[in-house]
């Protein structure tokens, strides 16, 4: 199990319209779902929220087949989250 202090930080998120993306993701953690590695944690339409730093990490992955998750979580050091097939994806999923 990876340990709080050792969750991969989410390094960079270009989507803009997300209400946790203030100069960076400012929620404490997000969850990358199975479907086209999309960040569940998005929220969109005008909503706002988030800690006011940008310090948010992986805190669970469902994209069992990528080649950073061991037991739905994710091991690379950073990630980076922009669109892709979803508004925000994980950019950093690789097929295992």
């Amino acid at each position: 199990m990876t340990q709080m202090m050792n969750m991969p930080r989410v390094q960079t998120c270009t989507v803009t319209d997300c209400g946790y993306n203030h100069d960076g993701c400012t929620a404490f953690a997000i969850t990358i779902s199975e479907s086209n590695s999309a960040c569940d944690t998005f929220a969109g339409a005008g909503l706002s929220g988030g800690m006011g730093i940008a310090t948010a990490q992986v805190g669970a992955c469902k994209r069992a087949d990528c080649k950073y998750n061991k037991e739905l979580e994710c091991q690379a050091p950073a990630i980076t989250v922009g669109a892709s097939a979803d508004k925000a994806d994980c950019l950093t999923y690789q097929h295992a």
